[in-house]
């Protein structure tokens, strides 16, 4: 059954559009020519798209340009776009034209459909919903304000909560000691509050890097129109939308100083997908350690006994396998490869203009969505889920050669060494073969090699001090 459709036109002519859409030619027109992944524009970015659009109705206005019962129209429209309530009339795939003009275009037409009902007078899609914009500055500040929102809303919650998280069992686990590993070594012992420690200091700095580059993301480039010289834009246009949009969204934003370095780089988006690459690569480490504590039962380290969510093989029963640290590797390497995108979008502008703009939009998004969800899920079923298996850490302690390592003071490195490698060689515990090798009595001998008190540091378990 062949669909309805209207006649429609813009600059380049007529054209069919599908009856029932809210859109027009110029949208029409990109869902012809980009039919390439299927992917549409990222809900963050619409919403900020509807907010831009919405502030911009509300300043010019004010400013006396747009009638005030058109604007209210514009602002209504734009606001339930902002909503997700017409996100099925945004088609446009994310490989479009690089400044993202389709997508503005989308918006606008979608918007004026919607004003235009109940108004005396068509409401007009480039004269009054892109009254004093370009696509040029709005998909930026589009960028910009969803990331900024997405961080604010999802991504600096959700680390908050993955922190708390690993704090709240770092709280009770003080007193169980480990062994320690470098190079997937042995090493010295400390106990697994320091190690889920240096996780929760590893997400506070990350938090601290998205913070700091959400700063230059605030600064949007709206005002600059085509180029950044602010051309059919009132002068005092763009610092009311950055007032406007920062009442819409509870979120601080600013004109920036320089319009034209805004529209021509999104060297702000690079840097702060550059600090989502660092968070992942935290998550990763995160991950890895869990998927390596947990591993076993038998043959592996069989630290930690995380829950048991899913059978594990389709062949093999009884398997149970790590499956949310796994999900957790994976959305660090998608974050890892959406940085890479991101680089390279970032540096193909050419004078005064990125070209690739929604592209990035949606690495940038997805990555600060995909980061959010996934470090909830890691707070709430692997840190709080999992259970110490003590009986295999003590095991382990107790066979650990490098606890000799406290004795370098005593009796020097080289003695030391001698009584690691024959214990390791003879499947002993240190305790006993330092007995036998040194002569020191053994009360001395448990005092300096008691893994509690070398989790400590310092020398003979006093901090200040210790060998290197």
């Amino acid at each position: 059954m062949a669909h309805r459709t209207r006649l429609e036109h813009d600059s380049l002519g007529e054209l069919q559009v599908p009856a029932e859409a809210l859109y027009g030619a110029q949208t029409q027109r990109a869902v012809q020519n980009f039919p390439i992944s299927g992917l549409p524009m990222p809900r963050d970015f619409i919403r900020a798209l509807g907010l831009v659009k919405a502030a911009a109705a509300e300043v010019n206005a004010g400013l006396g340009h747009l009638p005030k019962g058109a604007a209210a129209a514009i602002r209504s429209a734009a606001l339930q776009v902002a909503a997700g309530d017409l996100d099925g009339q945004f088609p446009v795939d994310v490989f479009q034209t690089g400044s993202g003009t389709s997508s503005n275009m989308n918006a606008n037409e979608v918007i004026a459909s919607l004003a235009s009902r109940g108004q005396k007078k068509p409401v007009h899609a480039n004269d009054q919903v892109n009254m004093g914009q370009s696509s040029n500055d709005v998909v930026p500040t589009a960028i910009q304000v969803a990331a900024v929102l997405a961080c604010r809303e999802r991504l600096l919650p959700a680390l908050k909560h993955l922190r708390a998280t690993i704090d709240k069992r770092a709280r009770g686990l003080g007193k169980v000691v480990k062994t320690g590993r470098t190079h997937l070594m042995d090493a010295m012992p400390l106990t697994l509050a320091q190690e889920l420690g240096a996780w929760s200091a590893q997400l506070a700095s990350g938090t601290e890097r998205i913070q700091d580059s959400l700063k230059r993301m605030q600064r949007l480039p709206i005002g600059g129109t085509a180029v950044g010289t602010g051309i059919n834009a009132d002068p005092r246009f763009g610092k009311r939308v950055a007032a406007a949009l920062s009442r819409l969204s509870g979120a601080r934003f600013v004109q920036a100083d320089n319009l034209f370095e805004g529209i021509a780089s999104q060297d702000a988006a690079v840097e702060l997908s550059g600090q989502l690459n660092v968070l992942a690569v935290a998550l990763m480490k995160i991950g890895n350690d869990l998927r390596w504590m947990n591993s076993g039962p038998l043959a592996g380290l069989g630290e930690i006994e995380l829950p048991a969510l899913q059978p594990g093989s389709s062949i093999m029963p009884g398997k149970v396998n790590p499956v949310i640290p796994e999900a957790a590797c994976m959305v660090c390497a998608q974050v890892m490869g959406n940085h890479t995108t991101v680089t390279v979008a970032g540096a193909s502008g050419n004078f005064q203009l990125n070209v690739m703009l929604p592209v990035i939009a949606h690495n940038l998004l997805q990555s600060i969505g995909l980061l959010a969800n996934v470090s909830r899920l890691l707070a709430n079923t692997a840190i709080a889920g999992f259970a110490v298996r003590g009986d295999r850490l003590e095991q382990a302690l107790g066979r650990n050669p490098i606890l000799v390592t406290a004795l370098n003071p005593v009796i020097g490195y080289e003695k030391a060494a001698a009584i690691a490698k024959r214990a390791y060689r003879e499947g002993r515990p240190v305790l006993d073969v330092a007995r036998e090798a040194t002569g020191l009595p053994e009360k001395k001998l448990r005092e300096l090699l008691d893994p509690a008190a070398l989790a400590k540091g310092g020398i003979h378990g006093k901090p200040g001090g210790g060998a290197g």
